[in-house]
């Protein structure tokens, strides 16, 4: 305390002047609209800055709760678009998902495991069994497709990854609807093959390969990928066509499982089991 009176003490004629150019200051201001205008833009310019600089540092603190609200509300979405029609370009608006009873049904979850450098690769995402998620389920994320759930715990899921070759996904021509197996060689962790395609299909490079729909899994028109190049098979009756996928299969965070609600029944009418 002492140190603080000394200090005034010392610097009285300074601290009086500063005091004095103040009020006049003050009085400039309120007295001159020009003046008074000038200071409280600059006011604005400053707390806007820090505000602004704030928000940042909050956003970015904020980011993954924002990525997950966003995607839950992409999840009810695609809900909608999906049952909407079989053909998603027949889609020209959302309806109310009170409105129609859907067939699939979305679900949000992470990815917290990717494999994608070996010839058998899965995923593990973040919902399981409490989650009524259950084997079979198709999984895709914003852009394609990405698997098949093929084993569950309580709180997560295993999902053979389209980058597996052991995975076989039913696909088409978004063009024409000429169907065809979707398979993996092994090799490149961006394109994949569709195997058993029509010789009559007209097939072209760059025409868009979606889901056929003719599966209980994934519904019919979800985006896959895009030809890269295709060749006759040595019987000549079939295309293996090269598709560069539209996911980079390499960097997966948020994806969506699908629930084909009819697959039970669907797979009971398909299988009959013989008395």
């Amino acid at each position: 305390m002492q140190q603080i009176i000394n200090f005034v003490i010392r610097n009285k004629v300074f601290l009086l002047f500063l005091l004095l150019f103040g009020i006049s200051l003050g009085l400039t201001i309120q007295s001159h609209s020009y003046h008074k205008s000038k200071f409280i833009n600059s006011a604005n310019f400053l707390t806007g800055g820090v505000y602004e600089s704030a928000d940042d540092i909050t956003g970015y603190f904020n980011l993954r709760e924002q990525n997950d609200i966003l995607v839950e509300e992409n999840s009810r979405l695609r809900q909608q678009l999906y049952n909407n029609n079989d053909s998603l370009e027949e889609n020209t608006a959302f309806l109310d998902s009170t409105s129609y009873s859907g067939v699939y049904e979305f679900r949000s979850a992470r990815v917290i495991n990717n494999n994608y450098s070996n010839t058998k690769n899965y995923l593990t995402i973040n919902v399981g069994k409490n989650d009524s998620v259950t084997e079979d389920l198709g999984v895709i994320t914003s852009k394609g497709i990405v698997g098949i759930i093929d084993n569950t715990s309580k709180n997560y899921a295993r999902v053979l990854s389209v980058l597996n070759t052991k995975s076989k996904i039913n696909a088409q021509l978004k063009s024409t609807d000429h169907i065809g197996s979707l398979t993996w060689n092994g090799k490149s962790p961006q394109v994949v093959q569709m195997i058993d395609v029509s010789k009559f299909a007209p097939v072209k490079q760059g025409d868009t390969i979606t889901t056929g729909g003719q599966s209980a899994i994934f519904p019919k028109g979800i985006p896959i990928g895009k030809i890269d190049s295709f060749v006759l098979d040595p019987g000549g009756d079939t295309y293996t066509i090269t598709v560069s996928l539209f996911n980079d299969m390499t960097s997966l965070a948020h994806a969506y499982v699908i629930k084909n609600i009819d697959a039970a029944e669907i797979r009971q009418l398909e299988n009959p089991i013989d008395e």
